[in-house]
């Protein structure tokens, strides 16, 4: 699939997958190995990555919600950062996020590429209890942090995509010229 097909046909998957469709472990390996090439400030290359494919493992994760992505995914790739994330915002911690996003994207980007519906799984792990919960599952250790999972599989069904504002609503030439909605 060409590059700019694989941009405008990635969504993030919110409905469910089919359970009996499987992941290969050699296509899982590609999608965190895209991730694992993004760019990094000054090539710290701190995200981390966990696959989880193993049905006990993802078992344990899907007690921590009810999401339904994250319930019916055949295959997880969570992404982990360092705790350094917890503090307060400076510019080393503004690095790790931009870090974790881009090499995130990527693994989006790939996962299309190879023909499977993903997302950014996120929400799940904000209360602090669930978050524990799948750490422990996942045996991260105190000195790094799981921020979210991208949930790898077929869909169940087609999923819904949210309409994108268009080009002159984001994006202007040489100044500020951005067309604003009126009821902004």
């Amino acid at each position: 699939m060409e590059f700019f097909e694989v941009v405008k046909k990635r969504y993030s998957h919110k409905t469910a997958f089919d359970p009996q469709k499987k992941v290969p472990e050699e296509d899982l390996v590609k999608i965190v190995e895209a991730g694992m090439a993004a760019p990094s400030a000054g090539n710290g290359q701190s995200p981390e990555f966990i696959i989880i494919n193993d049905e006990k493992v993802l078992e344990q994760i899907r007690q921590v919600s009810d999401n339904v992505p994250l319930n019916t995914a055949p295959a997880l790739i969570a992404v982990l950062t360092r705790p350094r994330a917890r503090q307060v915002l400076d510019i080393a911690t503004e690095c790790l996020i931009a870090d974790l996003a881009a090499a995130t994207d990527q693994m989006l980007l790939a996962a299309t590429a190879l023909g499977y519906c993903c997302g950014w799984l996120d929400s799940p792990f904000v209360p602090q209890e669930a978050r524990t919960k799948a750490e422990a599952a996942l045996g991260i250790p105190p000195d790094r942090m799981l921020l979210l999972v991208v949930p790898v599989g077929y869909p169940a069904e087609p999923g819904p995509r949210r309409p994108k504002k268009p080009f002159e609503q984001r994006a202007s030439w040489n100044r500020y010229a951005i067309q604003r909605e009126a009821q902004e």
